[in-house]
């Protein structure tokens, strides 16, 4: 086999490959490696862990031959990292599967393992297709992905909940402190259907797309794994096992007390008192008429901060604790300039929402209260 392909452009897509890859122990040998198939003037260069499928084709010039070979991550990326803009010819034995990388000042030469080693696709079975623009999607995990569990005694808190509506898809995620549910209305796939996307496949689809693009990701659905199909590359994932929780159900409806604040002067008045936090990162908030007091303190080393932000708020006064991590992670993730919390009181969750609404969006976001 035989082929040219520019140096960075190489770079580009093995990089983005490589994060399907196992960085620990992978259970077999040849997961260590890239896939490199050559098929007319196509390079399809594949990824995985076996859990997660990640390919790219690559337009070659001057290819000769059909084949296919494995080589190695780490070997691969050091070499095209220290190379500059500049064009690589490969030639690959079909006999010894040697890999001579030529360039105008030098060359590489590196050992090749066989291909037909590499795990194949999964056969996919009883596909069902939609496709959305990208930044519907990567709304829907960039809302939700920072609140999964990562308990391993509950796996099907470890990943984004996918609920299709023929009108609508609901993204869900939850480690059982905090739960997020967007809807995403503007998506219409026209059929019903659910799936658990493990964290490191959503991961790696979300750093794959454009978050303001417009162009169309296909989706296939299968039994037990999708596949996500940009132009550049194709994702494919197993759904973790497991009945999600009837996640609207633990979400209250009739809340009486709200307050409204100003996101950005309760995150950085947030971030000041956790300055002097406990380890378990206890931020007291005293809500009363007007005002929002923050208090964070540690026994141990006798440091407490106080700040107070105003806000709209004429309901009973009450006194409620959350971790301050926590909050800050909801805060981030709402984008409008106020934010509503909903309570009905201390020892239940508060509610967190944007004030305003993005068009064909509704977030919420239910965190769970800590003793004060």
């Amino acid at each position: 086999m035989r082929f040219n392909v520019p140096s960075k452009l190489l770079l580009s897509r093995l990089n983005g490959v490589s994060k399907a890859i196992g960085t620990g122990k992978n259970a077999y040998a040849i997961l260590d490696n890239f896939l490199f198939v050559l098929d007319g003037d196509n390079l399809v260069i594949t990824g995985s862990d076996l859990e997660t499928r990640l390919t790219t084709t690559i337009v070659v010039s001057e290819a000769e031959g059909t084949g296919q070979v494995a080589l190695d991550v780490r070997r691969m990326l050091s070499i095209l990292k220290e190379l500059p803009d500049t064009a690589l010819t490969f030639n690959i034995n079909d006999e010894t599967l040697a890999v001579k990388i030529t360039y105008p000042n030098g060359e590489f030469n590196i050992a090749g393992l066989d291909g037909a080693d590499y795990p194949a696709k999964l056969i996919a079975t009883g596909i069902k297709t939609f496709s959305l623009p990208e930044k519907n999607i990567a709304s829907g995990l960039q809302r939700t992905i920072f609140a999964v569990g990562n308990d391993k005694t509950h796996v099907m808190f470890m990943g984004v909940y996918w609920d299709i509506m023929p009108d609508m898809i609901v993204y869900v995620a939850t480690d059982s402190h905090i739960l997020v549910r967007y809807k995403q209305t503007t998506a219409t796939p026209g059929f019903e259907s659910s799936f658990i996307m493990p964290t490191k496949p959503a991961q790696i689809l979300l750093s794959l797309l454009d978050k303001n693009g417009e162009a169309p990701v296909s989706i296939q659905l299968e039994e037990k794994s999708a596949t996500f199909e940009t132009e550049d590359y194709t994702l494919s994932c197993r759904f973790h096992n497991g009945r999600y929780p009837r996640y609207n159900s633990v979400i209250p409806e009739n809340v009486p007390y709200v307050v409204t604040v100003d996101r950005l002067s309760l995150e950085s008045a947030l971030r000041r008192v956790s300055v002097l936090a406990s380890a378990g990162g206890l931020i007291q908030l005293k809500i009363d008429t007007g005002s929002i007091e923050l208090t964070a303190q540690d026994i141990d080393h006798a440091t407490a901060a106080t700040e107070t932000v105003t806000c709209d708020y004429n309901g009973v006064p009450m006194t409620m604790g959350f971790n301050n991590q926590n909050v800050l992670d909801v805060l981030r993730n709402i984008d409008s300039e106020s934010v509503l919390i909903k309570l009905i009181d201390p020892a239940r969750a508060g509610i967190f929402l944007p004030a305003e609404q993005q068009p064909g969006e509704d977030l919420l976001i239910l965190q769970m209260p800590m003793m004060v």
